[in-house]
């Protein structure tokens, strides 16, 4: 278990590695590291749709997204918090992912290219989308803890 001083560590160098990910990408590709963009982008491209460009820099971008984490907790002998996952929430959590899908093409964006990238830029529309997020996060967060809506009442 971590203290709240190496928690609060973690959270920043974390939060600087994204940072550092998304300066990175835009400076040598010109890119924003949005990551449904990125992920929708590598599919079409997959697929034969879309762009032309090559899908090694979105694959290797969207890898160490996934990966990362997994060598991170692999080197420290395990997660840094419990991860319980219940069965019976795969149906919930099928649908939460195709709702999350449908507003990241409502959105044009996901949180990582309006929240990181798009609110570094100044760009109004993030700004916008970026408070839609997060009240919709709060909204959700009270809804299932609060009311124990759908069974997941704290």
């Amino acid at each position: 278990m971590l203290t709240p001083v190496q928690d609060w560590v973690m959270g920043a160098a974390g939060g600087l590695m994204i940072g550092l990910a998304a300066v990175l990408l835009m400076g040598s590709l010109g890119r924003i590291a949005g990551i449904s963009g990125l992920a929708g982008g590598l599919l079409d491209r997959l697929l034969g749709r879309g762009e032309r460009e090559a899908a090694g820099w979105r694959f290797a971008f969207i890898a160490g997204v996934v990966l990362g984490p997994l060598l991170f907790a692999a080197l420290r002998g395990g997660a840094p918090v419990p991860v319980r996952l219940d069965v019976t929430a795969w149906p919930l959590l099928a649908i939460g992912g195709l709702l999350v899908g449908f507003g990241t093409r409502l959105g044009a964006g996901c949180t990582s290219g309006h929240g990181v990238c798009g609110l570094a830029r100044f760009s109004g529309r993030s700004m916008v989308a970026t408070a839609v997020f997060f009240l919709a996060a709060l909204a959700t967060v009270f809804a299932t803890r609060q009311l124990g809506l759908f069974g997941l009442g704290g």
